[in-house]
């Protein structure tokens, strides 16, 4: 699943633009490593998921959200931030916790179109929930939720195909298929691709980004292909900065359907083939049929890999223009480019509304 971080934004008194920033989340996650990359302050915490719990564990887990709570209430005494900004899940808790121990505003975004039972809950202690769609709206209590979109890279809006495929050492004029499934990789995306490759090599160049785990054996793969189909093969275990680049220059993608897909593809008009993730409840479903409904998606379910349905698929866009003209107009429709923008107003607007009350003399309002 992609990181959920909690994030401590600090505004000066004054108001400037400057902001001062602390990440907060899980200790051993990859949040951890994706704030190093960026160059910003982290703060490891203790973190409990319930979903799936046997009874007994519970207990413990209580204490893991304690502790988590307790370390955020220490956090904020040392940084105090004007508000805090969460993105949903349970890593956030602690976090939300804390921040309505403290009375301090906050203010959580759902990148999924459906929020777990900690978003849920916690959207009664946020002061504001930003939501991506229309429909999540009716999840929170009344006048809470605001639409925002799911804000992504500037840079993904206008990118240019040719250039981007320069940067990949792809060729300019031929279609690309990119293969994702996100920081972990997909296996049973993987193995499905696999057993195609060559037919889908005949038709069009790929970048895969297969995960660590899986990496080895594809890269062991590609050498077994002919030269002429292995150099249109580019296989990654992952891309952090040139994730753009994988983007711009794909013609259709196959992926999962988690909500940082579901936020980009529209940002380039990039058709899609989703496919959710099994063992993710619901939201993923969810995220894939909003796309399918809006015409910016195929959806295929994952058991449905093994008899032959990716490659019909596949194979069937590829060579259909019109079709993937159609999925591509869909997705741009459902583009957000003031998403980020709206994001960081809203979070402003509560920052701001805690500063005014504290000057009038009536403590914050939550």
């Amino acid at each position: 699943m992609y990181p959920i971080l909690a994030v401590l934004q600090h505004l000066d008194d004054a108001g400037a633009p400057s902001t001062e920033i602390c990440y907060v989340g899980n200790a051993s996650g990859i949040e951890a490593k994706l704030a190093a990359r960026a160059g910003l302050p982290f703060e490891g915490i203790s973190t409990a998921s319930f979903h799936g719990a046997s009874p007994w564990t519970v207990p413990r887990r209580l204490v893991g959200l304690a502790r988590g709570t307790a370390q955020c209430l220490a956090l904020m005494g040392d940084f105090r931030p004007q508000a805090v900004f969460a993105t949903g899940g349970y890593v956030c808790a602690p976090a939300i916790l804390a921040g309505w121990i403290s009375r301090v505003p906050s203010l959580i975004y759902l990148p999924d179109l459906t929020p777990g039972w900690a978003v849920k809950l916690l959207g009664r202690l946020a002061t504001r929930v930003a939501v991506s769609v229309d429909s999540s709206i009716d999840s929170f209590p009344p006048r809470k939720a605001v639409v925002t979109g799911y804000p992504v890279r500037r840079e993904l809006f206008g990118t240019d195909k040719a250039a981007c495929r320069r940067r990949l050492d792809l060729k300019e004029d031929q279609k690309t298929l990119l293969v994702l499934g996100g920081s972990q990789g997909a296996h049973t995306i993987n193995l499905a691709v696999s057993r195609i490759l060559e037919e889908l090599l005949g038709l069009c160049q790929m970048v895969h980004l297969s995960g660590e785990q899986d990496f080895p054996w594809l890269l062991s793969r590609r050498d077994e292909l002919p030269a002429a189909l292995s150099q249109r093969y580019r296989v990654y275990p992952y891309l952090h900065e040139e994730m753009i680049f994988a983007l711009g220059a794909a013609d259709l993608a196959v992926a999962r359907a988690g909500a940082a897909t579901v936020g980009e593809l529209p940002a380039l008009g990039l058709p899609g083939i989703l496919i959710p993730y099994p063992h993710a409840g619901r939201h993923q479903d969810l995220n894939a049929q909003y796309m399918v409904e809006n015409q910016a998606a195929v959806k295929i379910d994952d058991h449905r890999l093994e008899n032959g349905v990716l490659r019909q698929t596949i194979l069937g866009l590829l060579k259909d223009d019109d079709r993937l003209a159609a999925l591509a107009q869909g997705a741009r429709r459902l583009a957000r480019p003031d998403a980020a923008s709206s994001v960081a107003r809203l979070l402003h607007e509560i920052s701001t509304a805690k500063r005014q009350s504290r000057a009038e003399g009536h403590g914050p309002t939550l």
